[in-house]
Parts: C-alpha cells; structure tokens; sequence
C-alpha cells in the first residue's frame, strides 16, 4: 500500500503516560479503503489538553484537527489532493451506521482520542470515505479550523433555531467562540461570555454581544457550555430560563462534584453536543469569508517543537495554537 518512495518512520507527537516527541516513529500502513495522508498543518485543541490529564485513557499519536494531502490510497483519485477528514472511523455496518450516525458506532475508533493513532505526525490514516477535500483557494490555516467548526455547527443540528431566540455562549476559547460564531450566523440575540477581554475582542463579529459578567446575561433560551471548566455547568443553569436547553460542549478529565437539582426544578434540557458533520464547517466557511478565523492563531510551532507548543496552549491568554510539518 506504501509507495517505496515514502519514509518508513516519522517524527511523531505521543502520549504514553507523558507526552514526549519522537523523532523515528513508523509510518501507518493503511489497509484496503483507507488513505495515507501526510499531515501539512494540525491543531492543538482542548481535549488533547484533557487526553494528556487522563481522558479517555487514550495512548498513542495524539491529534484531530488537521488538513493533509493524500500519499496513497486504493481509490486513485484522491491522491495528491488536499484534504481534511472526519475523525470517527465507523464499522459501517452496526445500527448507528445503518442510521447515518457512524459518529456514535459502538466499535468506531476515533482519530488521536481511541484505539487510532492521531494527526500529530508526518502521517496519519483515515477511511477514503471520511474524506473531504479543501475547496479550492482555501488557505491551509483556515481549513484547518474546519473539525471544531463542524462540532460548533452540530448544535444548530441538533436545537431548531427560529433566529429570535436569546442565546448565551459560555467560555470565551476556540471552541465557544466558534459556537458564538456559528449561532450569530443563525440568531440576532447571541452573547458570549468569558474572562478574557482581549478573546472576547477578537471574537466581535456582526451582531455578537460579549461581556465578562455573568450577570449581564439571564433568561437564556439556549446556553451553550464551552468553558472547559467543571463550574461551567453550574453557571449555565444559573443563566437559563425554566424550560430552557442547555447544550454541554466541555469534554473533562475531571468534572468534580455537581447539583443537578436546578435541571430538574427548572425542567431544563441538558444535551451533550461533540462531533458535527464537516460538511457544515466547510459550508460554513464558504458562506461567511468575512469570518475571522485568523484572529485565532496564537502561533504556529514546527511539529518538533510540540512539547513547548502544548506548554503555550494550557496558557489562559492562549486561543489556538497550530503544529506544521516540514
């Protein structure tokens, strides 16, 4: 399946109980119906953050977010072509993927979270039908937003918006900015709150409203949870309206201890919220050139610099930090 002209190692970015960069790790070599893609740019995200305190267990390459171009594959035309690709791999067969939900399917091994190997290298593998391909004159730094914009857009897929709705996003980080960002495309009445004045500037765009006080923002019909802090839903359900929805975008190693009573009193509807379908990031992307995904690269390191990378991306002044291959 691998070209012989292709390397047989990598330098890859790994965690097993620690995180530690290796320089000569070997090249995946994909079976039948998957694609070797060398990796052109991946994000470093907050639940690689999560993974490297425990969650879920994982060990190996880490790494979700990516744009590549494929190397090899048995289905010919993709190769050579710029792509990104969707992170769950489905068995394709059990009832979920039957239903079109391959993204919850029992046996699914996930990119760079379970049971396969992530982005963070010179190669990684996915099935050629999690493809996408990066439409053309799209800057790599862009695409690469295009995973946690798909999750951003999962909520408008699963709560129907009528666009008068009062809506409050919490957490001033990439993924809440993106959602804040996504639910401004659909609503008028969308406020994001967070810590960080100079996040929160960054995120201005069309009619989004932003404020540090919690306070500022009561009688929420739609919260949207993105703190990455256990407090988070706490606060989501001081700010939503009885009868509300509260969508839980934060993925924690460690959630500590939480009342739910104030979800039962006010018959508030809690739903948990991850992958979304990449081809409503990539639309959005399309319709809405104005939105400025630039504002959130923090910086970019070379792949062989990830351990000082991650260190800079558990900064709070931090948004997104990208790794390059070169």
């Amino acid at each position: 399946m691998i070209p012989g002209q292709l390397p047989t190692h990598m330098p890859a970015v790994v965690f097993d109980a620690g995180l530690k960069f290796i320089s000569a790790y070997p090249v995946p070599a994909p079976p039948p119906g998957w694609a070797l893609i060398r990796t052109l740019a991946a994000g470093i995200c907050r639940t690689d953050l999560e993974i490297v305190k425990g969650y879920m267990g994982f060990s190996g390459i880490l790494g979700h977010e990516f744009v590549g171009e494929v190397c090899a594959c048995d289905q010919a035309d993709w190769i050579g072509r710029r792509v990104t690709g969707e992170i769950n791999a489905a068995c394709g067969h059990c009832r979920f993927c039957r239903e079109g939900m391959g993204r919850h399917c029992p046996e699914r091994s996930v990119l760079g979270i379970l049971n396969l190997d992530g982005c963070m290298a010179g190669y990684c593998m996915l099935p050629a039908a999690n493809l996408h391909p990066i439409p053309n004159g799209m800057p790599t730094e862009r695409a690469v937003f295009i995973e946690p914009l798909s999750a951003a857009c999962e909520i408008l897929d699963q709560v129907r918006l009528e666009g008068t709705e009062k809506i409050a996003v919490l957490g001033d980080g990439r993924l809440g900015i993106l959602c804040a960002w996504v639910l401004a495309s659909a609503a008028g009445d969308v406020t994001l709150v967070g810590r960080h004045p100079t996040k929160l500037q960054a995120a201005r765009w069309r009619s989004l409203q932003t404020t540090t006080r919690l306070s500022d923002v009561t009688g929420a019909d739609l919260v949207v949870e993105a703190t990455g802090k256990p407090r988070g839903m706490l606060d989501a359900m001081k700010i939503c309206r009885p009868r509300g929805i509260i969508v839980l975008k934060s993925t924690l190693a460690s959630q500590g201890e939480l009342n739910l009573a104030p979800v039962v009193i006010n018959e508030i509807t809690v739903i948990g919220s991850r992958c979304g379908l990449f081809k409503a990031g990539i639309s959005q992307l399309e319709q809405h050139p104005d939105l400025p995904i630039d504002r959130l690269i923090t910086a970019t390191y070379p792949l062989e610099s990830a351990l000082r990378a991650f260190e800079r991306a558990c900064s709070s002044d931090v948004l997104k930090i990208l790794l390059e291959t070169r």
